[in-house]
C-alpha cells in the first residue's frame, strides 16, 4: 500500500512555514553538484523535449543530477503524447476496424474508439504527474520555492 495524506513538504518549506523542530529534517540529503545529462535511453524526440526545458530548470535549480531519470520519464511521456495525439488528429476519434468471424475469416467493420487514445490518455496523465514533480504547470509552479542566486541550497542554511 501506498503512502497517505498529502505529499510532504521539503524540509527548506518546513523552516520556513515554522514547522516544530521535531518534524523538520535537518539531515535531508542534498544532490552534489554534477552533470546533468539526458540518459541514453531517450528517443529523438524526447531528447528534443529535454533539450528544449532542461537547461532552464537547471539553471533555476529545479533539475538536479538526481533528477535526471525522472525527468527524461517526463520527456519521453511528451514525446508519446505527442505521437499519440498526431495519430488521433489524423485518423480521428472514432475508427473503422475491421470484424473477424471464429474461424479468422474477415467478416465486416465496426466503428469504434481510437485506440490510439488509449495512448494519449495514459501518456497524458504521465506527462501531468510527472510534470508536477518538477512545476510545469501553473499550479505546480505556485508551490515551489527556489532561492536567490546568492542563497545556499541546504537546509542547515535555513536552521542556523
Amino acid at each position: 500500500m501506498g503512502k497517505r495524506g498529502p505529499a510532504g513538504k521539503p524540509t527548506a518549506l518546513r523552516v520556513l512555514h515554522g514547522d516544530r523542530k521535531d518534524r523538520i529534517n535537518d539531515a535531508e540529503p542534498q544532490p552534489d553538484a554534477g552533470d546533468i545529462t539526458a540518459p541514453d535511453w531517450l528517443g529523438e524526440q524526447a531528447l528534443a523535449v529535454w533539450d528544449a526545458y532542461a537547461p532552464d530548470l537547471e539553471a533555476k535549480r529545479v533539475l538536479t543530477p538526481w533528477d535526471c531519470e525522472a525527468f527524461a520519464n517526463w520527456c519521453d511521456a511528451v514525446a508519446r503524447r505527442r505521437d499519440a495525439a498526431e495519430h488521433v488528429e489524423t485518423e480521428g476519434a472514432v475508427v473503422e476496424l475491421n470484424v473477424f468471424n471464429k474461424n479468422g475469416d474477415l467478416t465486416g467493420t465496426r466503428r469504434a474508439k481510437n485506440p490510439w487514445l488509449l495512448a494519449l490518455d495514459a501518456a497524458d496523465a504521465q506527462v501531468q504527474r510527472y510534470g508536477a514533480r518538477f512545476g510545469l504547470t501553473p499550479s505546480d509552479r505556485a508551490s515551489l520555492k527556489i532561492p536567490n542566486e546568492g542563497d545556499g541550497l541546504g537546509a542547515e542554511r535555513l536552521l542556523s
